[in-house]
């Protein structure tokens, strides 16, 4: 075949071969997308101007780059977007860890290997595989990874729709799944965008425990709890802590209660596998790790980029609200004189709690 720029290539059975080519290397369903994303922009402009993102300066200092995917990579005419299911089949429960309040619960997606480098390896094979079809182009590969609105992007590619909960969901294999994208230079032809069938259900509203989902398709990250575990990296607000309950890495909550979740197909994926028991801990054996033994527990994790403080911070209010006994009490005496000022406040909120119901 001849090279990117060359006419003569056959687009449409180009396009039909990225996507046996992707499914040989592991992704569930891959779709292509054009690059006009107005609506999403648009979007994107008025939650920033709410101040809905909070501290997370970063959604903001890119401009336009990430709603104009030509100003990330210059050149860019298509979107390759991917999808890789994540749902570890061996997983504990999730309904039953979130309802022992002395276990921790850690967002199922980060019980396994950390799929940002994994999803680039293989968009990069991808891109490879392309590069021997028609000779050199044009590409980057991205996930989780720059300034990229996937989830529009992935909404036009026909990968699904983005539900009231900001997720984007699959009438066929509901939410539980990674995305990854490959910007190119290839005039490929685009899929059809999916439709929306979340209908009048408002399920993942109505069960949020932060009420974080303020509207249909409208989420304040400040008070959404994978931001508040995961993103924010200063003191938890009072008034939310007795609100994460026992979630320590992030919630998936208004997965859990999605309807087309039902659907949903466990990962087959051996990477996704939980670690180290991290899907049904003790939140008292979680909170005695030092520093070294966070590090270890949590090589090639997802959970390791928030950081010791921050971890001994989300442990620290799940124990202070779990059920008063001797042990937890100890467990957060034990850390009351940390270096660290905000694991200190957080286990001297986490004691008075315990002492108020004394």
């Amino acid at each position: 075949m001849h090279t990117a720029r060359n006419s003569k290539i056959d687009l449409i059975r180009l396009a039909a071969d990225i996507k046996t080519w992707a499914r040989e290397l592991g992704f569930q369903q891959t779709g292509i997308a054009d690059t006009e994303l107005g609506e999403a922009e648009a979007h994107l402009l008025n939650w920033l101007g709410r101040g809905r993102h909070g501290l997370m300066r970063y959604m903001a200092s890119h401009g336009t780059r990430r709603s104009r995917p030509p100003e990330l990579q210059p050149g860019t005419l298509r979107v390759i977007s991917t999808r890789l299911d994540y749902f570890p089949e061996a997983a504990a429960a999730a309904e039953t860890v979130l309802g022992d309040a002395r276990l921790g619960y850690i967002s199922r997606y980060a019980l396994g290997r950390d799929y940002h480098k994994m999803m680039r390896r293989r968009l990069q094979k991808l891109a490879e595989r392309i590069e021997t079809c028609v000779g050199p182009f044009q590409y980057r590969a991205f996930s989780d990874s720059a300034p990229v609105l996937e989830k529009a992007l992935a909404e036009k590619a026909g990968l699904g729709w983005i539900g009231k909960h900001t997720n984007l969901i699959d009438s066929r294999t509901g939410s539980w799944f990674f995305l990854g994208e490959l910007y190119t230079d290839l005039p490929l032809p685009v899929d059809t965008p999916s439709a929306n069938h979340c209908g009048q259900c408002r399920a993942c509203l109505d069960v949020c425990p932060t009420q974080a989902i303020v509207a249909p398709y409208e989420l304040d990250a400040r008070r959404c709890i994978s931001y508040l575990t995961i993103e924010l990296r200063d003191s938890i607000p009072v008034e939310l802590r007795p609100l994460i309950g026992n979630r320590i890495y992030g919630c998936d909550d208004c997965q859990l209660v999605c309807p087309w979740n039902r659907f949903a197909r466990p990962t087959q994926d051996a990477d996704f596998t939980p670690r180290h028991d991290l899907d049904a801990p003790e939140l008292v054996r979680l909170f005695s790790w030092t520093e070294a033994e966070f590090l270890k527990y949590t090589e090639g994790s997802a959970i390791r980029r928030i950081g010791h403080e921050c971890w001994l911070r989300n442990i620290a209010v799940a124990l202070g609200n779990a059920p008063t006994d001797e042990t937890i009490v100890h467990a957060l005496t034990s850390r009351r004189e940390h270096a660290s000022e905000i694991v200190r406040e957080h286990v001297q909120w986490a004691l008075a709690r315990h002492r108020d119901r004394g």
